[in-house]
């Protein structure tokens, strides 16, 4: 003769759920939605999450997973889209260059260029301010819609001019060939201004205009900065009007100088407001010291 069987001991019910005692705890072979909780009187189904989603909801590293603001995914996907713009902008400027005389080559230029630029926005970001990289660094989305309209209507503007007039022949003194060799020079120099800001800031820079003083940031006020107060607003200034110089675009050149100037003109004072509070006298006596080099912006 036996004696009574113990019960078996009760499981304890994932990620810390608490329930009555059971007799016996059923799982699915197969990996299915639900498990049964089975008990003396009655049985309780309730929803069991996947590892992969049990894993991406109690993860402190979910920003990183697709459509959060850091998805390796979605920087991926961009990255690759952008490099695929930058061989084709380059590739094309040459093959146009090398086997045509049209001056269609400078649209494939300013695909290149812009890819180059957004690229190199999240780069600098995640080298050298790792903390704040997401997706949004790209600046691809920026100014939406704006920004696009802008670049939309600039690549069609030159596309019309190189059918219409392919020498340029609006350019006084035939000085078209010299406009977008300037063009070309600004852009050189404003984009590797920009990205050695950005560099040299490090942790100090931002995309976006900071409105309460971070720990790690400092007044940034040697290399680049000794000689521009704003080196990143400079550069993609010049940047941005030396694309259209290449483009040889009369009306997106004084669109975009006018729209860049008020633009950054508001910003800069707005932000120096903040750095005033920020740093108080230090950056008063640097902002009397080093000029901005944007025009009619002291």
């Amino acid at each position: 003769m036996t004696g009574p069987t113990s019960p078996p001991a009760t499981p304890t019910p994932p990620h810390g759920r608490y329930s009555p005692p059971l007799h016996h705890l059923n799982f699915p072979a197969s990996g299915d939605e639900q498990f049964t909780w089975a008990t003396g009187h009655a049985d309780l189904t309730l929803p069991l999450l996947s590892p992969s989603a049990a894993s991406a909801s109690h993860s402190p590293d979910r920003v990183y997973f697709p459509h959060q603001p850091k998805s390796l995914s979605g920087i991926a996907l961009r990255s690759f889209c952008l490099g695929i713009g930058l061989a084709l902008g380059v590739g094309g400027t040459i093959a146009t260059l090398v086997f045509t005389s049209s001056p269609l080559w400078r649209l494939p230029f300013f695909v290149g260029t812009l890819a180059l630029f957004h690229f190199l926005e999240f780069w600098t970001t995640a080298a050298y301010n790792t903390r704040v990289a997401e997706i949004s660094s790209f600046l691809l989305t920026a100014n939406w819609p704006a920004y696009a309209i802008a670049h939309a209507f600039a690549t069609l503007e030159s596309l019309v001019t190189s059918l219409v007039w392919p020498n340029r022949a609006w350019a006084p003194l035939h000085s078209g060939p010299l406009l977008c060799l300037a063009g070309f020079v600004l852009v050189v120099i404003g984009q590797t201004v920009r990205s050695v800001a950005m560099v040299q800031a490090g942790p100090s820079f931002n995309h976006m205009v900071q409105q309460q003083r971070g720990a790690g940031h400092v007044l940034v006020t040697s290399g680049i900065y000794a000689r521009l107060r704003h080196p990143s607003y400079f550069g993609f200034f010049w940047w941005a009007l030396g694309t259209q110089l290449v483009l040889g675009n009369l009306i997106s050149f004084f669109a975009y100088a006018a729209v860049l100037w008020r633009f950054f003109s508001s910003r800069i004072k707005h932000e120096e407001d903040l750095l005033v509070r920020f740093f108080d006298e230090e950056y008063v006596d640097y902002r009397k010291k080093v000029g901005t080099k944007i025009p009619f912006v002291p």
